[in-house]
């Protein structure tokens, strides 16, 4: 099985300062004979897409509280597990989710594949998923290339291309190193030293366990590395909700369509999102009230939303949506923010209209 010293070197720093996750099975556990679930590790892959081990890890411990394995997910109401997932956000990925699982209970009788060509095949599965879960779960020897690794990989190697250009040249050097001992526990110990020791800013190389090799503390550029191409500016787009309550406490919702940005989310009726201000006609007569203005950051855009509201008499009907009884904890982050701005307005409305909450 192929070893280099420096993964070699990289694995004794691994074993004592492996980080502690709610998913990890540590290296002291391994080497005991203690294996990774599966479901486990793909869970935490999903969810760390995109989004933090600290935001993750409540999420994966209240996940797998309520659904302890594949199957019992595969099980569950897709409205509840979107709830649950409110606040992740790139909510493709949980839709992704119960669609994998019920593939892997109803087509592999709930034993996820235990190789990377087998777990492409499964929903939202993607190259580095799809290698991790190999790797991690079942010590398949792929070469696992996250954000973290790629830049040690560009520092390892004094690597100036900029990112993204520089993806497939950063890939390629890190699978000559790739270790074929202990692949699950190598694959970790890369993304551990990016997340502790070469971190973006300020990396600690004194504590570093491949200082000695590494091209770019030898040259003083470890802190310009990995480079990156500018960023275009992100557009901002505009867009109204309509946020009426009931006299009987009840919320006028709508479901958003299977497609696209919050798919499948439960949602306010309002306009869609454009960079010029679209028409905006409320989705029933009331007396309307400017309540303020959210803006929300997305990937690709800044979202500023104009939220409307209105207290509304129990006989009123509306040809979009239901009223019914809310769960805030069910909206996405930005329709969460919206209903905590219409609730505020409606409470007070002397102070409603000049509100403005996000990004400055």
């Amino acid at each position: 099985m192929r070893v280099t010293a420096e993964s070699a070197e990289l694995l004794r720093w691994y074993d004592s300062h492996a980080r502690v996750l709610p998913w990890r099975v540590g290296p002291a556990e391994r080497a005991a004979g203690m294996r990774p679930d599966p479901y486990r590790v793909w869970l935490s892959e999903v969810m760390l897409q995109q989004t933090t081990v600290a935001a993750v890890k409540a999420y994966f411990l209240r996940f797998t509280e309520l659904w302890p394995n594949v199957a019992a997910l595969a099980g569950a109401e897709d409205d509840v597990v979107m709830g649950e997932w409110a606040g992740l956000g790139y909510y493709a990925r949980a839709r992704n989710l119960l669609a994998c699982a019920r593939i892997v209970v109803r087509n592999h009788g709930g034993r996820f594949p235990d190789t990377r060509e087998g777990l492409l095949t499964l929903p939202g599965v993607g190259d580095y998923t799809a290698a991790a879960i190999a790797a991690i779960a079942f010590d398949r020897p792929e070469t696992v290339v996250d954000g973290n690794v790629e830049r040690v990989m560009a520092r390892f190697h004094a690597v100036s291309t900029p990112l993204p250009k520089a993806k497939a040249e950063l890939t390629a050097l890190a699978a000559g190193l790739t270790s074929g001992v202990r692949p699950g526990d190598y694959a970790q110990a890369v993304m551990d030293l990016g997340a502790t020791i070469c971190t973006p800013r300020n990396p600690a190389c004194g504590l570093c366990p491949w200082r000695d090799p590494c091209r770019a503390r030898a040259l003083g550029i470890a802190a310009e590395l990995p480079r990156k191409a500018a960023k275009a500016a992100k557009p901002t787009r505009l867009g109204t909700v309509w946020i009426a309550r009931r006299a009987d406490g009840a919320w006028l919702t709508e479901r958003r369509p299977d497609k696209g940005l919050l798919g499948g989310m439960l949602g306010w009726p309002g306009t869609g999102w454009a960079e010029i201000a679209p028409d905006d006609t409320p989705p029933l007569q009331a007396k309307w009230q400017a309540a303020g203005e959210v803006r929300h950051t997305f990937t690709h855009f800044h979202l500023r939303l104009k939220v409307m509201a209105a207290e509304v008499d129990r006989e009123v009907e509306s040809g979009v949506g239901g009223f019914g009884r809310l769960n805030p904890g069910d909206l996405p982050t930005v329709m969460r923010k919206a209903h905590v701005m219409a609730l505020t307005a409606l409470e007070n409305p002397e102070n409603a209209g000049e509100n403005r909450v996000g990004f400055a």
